[in-house]
């Protein structure tokens, strides 16, 4: 068996985290495990690095922006290998769900999708993670049947995400010890406030798109408010954006929707250069340059709106319509005659 290390690259959320815990529980003690929790725009550079140490890695809740970070994967891959992705955003069952090295379910969060996938292949000893996944899967899925999960998203606010990987990889336990539901639940309740004082914030220019400055939200806070306002509100807006600055000076900007408006406007501005950005559909997140402004990143996602609504207008009256309509009324005046 192969006992060369083995690098985990993952997302920052809890299915993110969930998702690098399986991998940490399937593969601890048989290889040395490397975990890497990171947004969409550090994948390209974390597999390409992986690539040139000559290290495995597998690749759960997140993708690539780079084309030529897909063929550097293609070339890689040979024939009988397991897959090393494994997915569950629209974005990259739609372009990339048919590639060999690609396990890619819409239906599940990632963390099940790989769960799902080692269970096929009769990997013993996982079904304790089984209450984990399916509380990720809650989460991301949006399905609210687990109040549970919203509590472990604020421990991953509070306490960053690899401390709760290293609290996972110790005990995969999906119920909050006593101390850790205290604190969460104190969280929460100073959460509501946050979102408060964002939903007054809230510009009220532009009713397609609520945009919050940085500075009001926390990590963490992002799906919870656009849930508040997408779901709760009686006018919502199409589309939800949370603009933070990182450490490294550029920006990451969340988004939330439910008609699909996140993922057009990420498919729109994300550039693979300039402007980086991947997700769902309804879910989704870009990353800005420093030289942005909130003004201009506001404009920028603004225009995209105006462009996609534009887009998607039924097209006036053609030429070919009044064909059409011309041959109607031949005909009906043929059948009366």
């Amino acid at each position: 068996m192969n006992s060369s290390l083995l690098h985990v690259i993952s997302h920052t959320d809890l299915d993110g985290i969930a998702a690098a815990a399986v991998a940490w529980h399937r593969w601890s003690g048989i290889r040395p495990l490397k975990v890497s929790l990171a947004g969409y725009g550090a994948v390209d550079s974390l597999i390409l690095e992986s690539l040139d140490a000559g290290h495995d890695f597998l690749v759960i809740d997140l993708f690539c922006q780079d084309e030529r970070t897909v063929e550097n994967l293609d070339r890689r891959y040979s024939e009988g290998d397991a897959p090393f992705v494994f997915d569950h955003h629209e974005t990259t069952a739609s372009r990339y769900g048919n590639r060999p090295w690609a396990v890619v379910d819409t239906s599940f969060c990632a963390a099940k999708v790989y769960y799902r996938w080692l269970r096929e292949q009769n990997i013993p000893g996982l079904e304790r993670l089984s209450p984990l996944v399916e509380v990720a899967n809650d989460r991301d899925l949006w399905i609210n049947e687990n109040p549970q999960s919203r509590l472990w998203q604020a421990m991953i606010t509070l306490c960053g995400p690899y401390s709760l990987l290293a609290r996972l990889a110790e005990n995969p336990d999906a119920g909050l010890f006593p101390h850790e539901l205290e604190v969460a639940e104190e969280f929460v309740e100073k959460q509501e406030k946050r979102f408060a004082l964002a939903v007054e914030k809230i510009t009220k220019s532009d009713r397609d798109l609520a945009f919050v400055e940085p500075g009001i939200l926390e990590f963490g806070d992002v799906s919870d408010f656009g849930g508040l306002v997408l779901d709760r509100m009686d006018d919502p807006p199409l589309l939800v954006a949370v603009a933070a600055r990182r450490y490294s000076g550029d920006w990451a900007v969340s988004l939330r929707s439910r008609s699909e408006m996140a993922g057009k406007v990420v498919g729109m501005l994300r550039d693979g250069k300039k402007i980086r950005g991947g997700g769902h559909d309804d879910s989704a997140a870009l990353y800005f340059p420093s030289s942005y402004s909130p003004e201009q990143i506001r404009t920028t996602i603004q225009a995209a709106m105006r462009a996609i609504k534009d887009s998607e207008r039924p097209a006036g009256v053609t030429l070919g319509d009044l064909f059409a309509k011309a041959r109607q009324t031949g005909n009906s005046r043929d059948n009366k005659g």
